[in-house]
């Protein structure tokens, strides 16, 4: 039981009052205005913060000796700065290598196209889902890629007695701590798990149509839904309460990302735009720029993004400009004249200037992003058949995963038969080590 309510109780955004929890995070906030000044605050905040910095690097200080533990807290301190402006850029693209296809691990189970899937915050753990309503925790092993739980899809209409989906999943989102998993679907709903059980613990309800897009806010258990009823939905899930809706959009909304800021950033499809929401400002930014519906999207950091849309192109954005600083065109190439293939997944290292993008070309592609994010330099290709649905950078970079399927994420326009529905885990090799200063498992 969360809050007073009973284990997987159904909430609802259909209320058009303000949320109780909304109400009192109003109150609680005016009282510690009286009780404590800004200045205060901030430097209570401040000490907290330095002492877990302190008790953290001294752990590792332990462990790597030949650094002394000021200079680990002065080198964190600067890279925090750098990561909260928008500006931590670690240059790790120059040290991926092409992987060996004989140990990129192909992990079956799903019935029909994988179509989203998040990798636990500790690197353990692959989480996918699929348009056969089945949800399945894998955890990933070098040698055996074991299924850990399933959660079988239940068929339509089936939903109070099953405890899984009965439709196709469309998204997915972790929360930074590893405790609870979030899965959307086309029959509208949001159902929250126990990540290390994979036990359900509540339904929530509001969204008009299928939930496209699911994204926790870093370093809390504030939930941002996106669907193509054209909204967006704000939610506790710790709180198991909704919080508030947000309207802009024109189109369906098709993708959603966040990270430590309380904002979120969203695909428009064929309204053609990406919008930056700031939530407690109840407010957004408007982006333009790809010419076809635009179907994913994915921070980079806290102040530039990625998305990819059907007209084949991969753009980058910085949040204080209206226009792509970067649009690569035919990114994957063209299936015929004219026809370029779409783009149906991106993901970046967060904080680094390596990116990859999905189609259904054959292959992922790895992208190397210049300083400033003005330049979008091709790195490799990694053979993979099907669609490219989702894809995902392990925390530390040493692997990507992709989920696979015959169709596209979203629609039946094509059907792949020699694609294999599933999961591939593909190892990227690096030159340098990773206790490399610029190596990706050094964050």
């Amino acid at each position: 039981a969360t809050a007073g309510r009973p284990a997987d109780e159904e909430v609802s955004s259909d209320s058009e009052t303000e949320s109780p929890l909304l109400g009192r995070r109003r109150r609680e906030a005016a009282e510690e205005e009286v009780d404590e000044t800004p200045q205060e605050k901030k430097l209570r905040l401040a000490k907290q913060y330095l002492e877990e910095l302190r008790q953290l690097e001294e752990e590792r200080a332990e462990e790597e000796e030949e650094l002394e533990p000021a200079d680990l807290i002065g080198d964190r301190l600067k890279e925090d700065v750098l990561e909260q402006k928008g500006r931590l850029q670690r240059l790790v693209a120059k040290d991926v290598q092409p992987p060996d296809p004989a140990r990129i691990r192909v992990l079956r189970g799903h019935q029909l196209p994988v179509t989203c899937l998040v990798i636990s915050p500790d690197d353990r753990f692959i989480f996918s889902a699929s348009k056969d309503g089945s949800l399945i925790k894998c955890k990933w092993e070098v040698d055996s890629g074991k299924r850990l739980c399933v959660v079988p899809g239940g068929k339509k209409g089936t939903e109070e007695r099953h405890m899984g989906h009965a439709s196709h999943v469309l998204c997915m989102a972790i929360s930074s701590d590893g405790k609870y998993l979030a899965t959307g679907d086309r029959n509208k709903l949001i159902m929250i798990w126990d990540a290390a059980t994979c036990k359900r613990l509540h339904i929530f309800t509001g969204h008009r149509d299928a939930v496209s897009g699911l994204s926790f806010r870093k370093g809390t258990h504030q939930l941002y839904s996106a669907s193509h009823d054209r909204c967006v939905k704000v939610w506790d899930v710790g709180e198991n309460a909704y919080v508030e809706t947000l309207f802009g959009h024109q189109d369906v909304i098709t993708g959603l990302d966040s990270l430590s800021r309380e904002c979120c950033v969203t695909a428009g499809g064929r309204d053609g735009t990406v919008r930056l929401w700031k939530i407690p400002e109840e407010s957004q930014l408007v982006f333009s720029g790809h010419q076809g519906s635009i179907d994913c999207i994915q921070l980079i950091n806290e102040e530039h993004m990625m998305s990819g849309a059907d007209d084949g192109s991969v753009a980058l954005w910085g949040l204080t400009k209206k226009k792509p600083l970067v649009l690569a065109r035919q990114a994957h190439g063209e299936r015929d004249a004219q026809d370029p293939y779409w783009i149906s997944a991106v993901a970046a290292l967060r904080n680094t200037d390596l990116l990859a993008t999905g189609s259904h070309s054959g292959s992922v592609k790895l992208w190397k992003c210049g300083e400033g994010f003005r330049k979008l330099e091709h790195l490799l290709d990694i053979p993979l058949v099907g669609f490219v649905n989702s894809l995902k950078f392990s925390a530390a970079g040493d692997f990507l995963v992709a989920g696979v399927g015959q169709e596209h994420r979203l629609g039946r326009w094509w059907r792949i038969k020699e694609a294999k529905n599933s999961v591939c885990i593909i190892p990227l090799k690096q030159e340098t080590t990773a206790s490399s200063p610029e190596s990706p498992g050094s964050s």
